[in-house]
């Protein structure tokens, strides 16, 4: 009972978001955001998930929290506390199998999107960028070796912070584009929690609370 009412103030704090970014209410998301990967990682608490998806999802809330503020130190802030996430993600995941062709369409995504976007980057973000474009991409890759549940997750993971990237480089964006940046990264964190607590109940017998 306490996971699910954790699962469902999870979703409605994520419509909040969404709702505020779309209305232009700037308080909301500020109010919203940051109440949306505690309560993900509180619902893989209480339903018996494993630590290190728990540990992923609240250094995803420190990257959450950092990118609200305008500032250049307070981004790489957040991107070291999302690359933290990704490690454990990366730990998570263990030796889970992935395709040979996946992993080759992963690396010429990779290499596609540094090489377009360097240009067009400031100049001081474009090592930290490309440093953290890889461990992403390595968590996304990794993360089909769980089944699709997990591989979509990583893919909407990649999708959300290219949209971030792609901003920065001044590239046109979507109308009201960080309504689609936490569209993607919500759905992202949900689909990646649910594959690896189905995985972790798999191989444990943990975690048994649906997502």
């Amino acid at each position: 009972m306490r996971a699910g009412f954790l699962l469902g103030a999870f979703v409605l704090a994520a419509l909040a978001d969404l709702v505020s970014l779309l209305a232009g209410a700037r308080t909301g998301h500020l109010v919203a955001k940051p109440l949306l990967m505690p309560l993900l990682a509180a619902y893989v608490a209480v339903a018996g998930g494993p630590r290190l998806l728990v540990a992923a999802l609240l250094l995803g809330w420190g990257g959450d929290v950092f990118l609200l503020l305008d500032a250049d130190w307070a981004f790489l802030v957040g991107m070291g506390s999302f690359a933290a996430g990704h490690v454990c993600y990366l730990l998570l995941f263990g030796r889970a199998r992935t395709s040979p062709a996946v992993a080759a369409g992963y690396g010429a995504v990779l290499v596609g999107l540094v090489v377009l976007l360097w240009p067009d980057l400031p100049a001081e973000l474009r090592g930290p960028v490309a440093g953290y474009s890889l461990l992403l991409t390595a968590m996304a890759c990794r993360a089909t070796g769980l089944g699709r549940l997990a591989g979509a997750g990583g893919a909407l993971f990649l999708l959300s912070d290219a949209l971030i990237a792609t901003g920065m480089a001044g590239w046109p964006q979507l109308p009201a584009p960080d309504f689609w940046i936490m569209l993607t990264y919500c759905a992202a964190q949900l689909l990646l929690t649910a594959g690896a607590q189905r995985r972790a109940a798999q191989a444990y017998g943990v975690g048994h609370t649906p997502v």
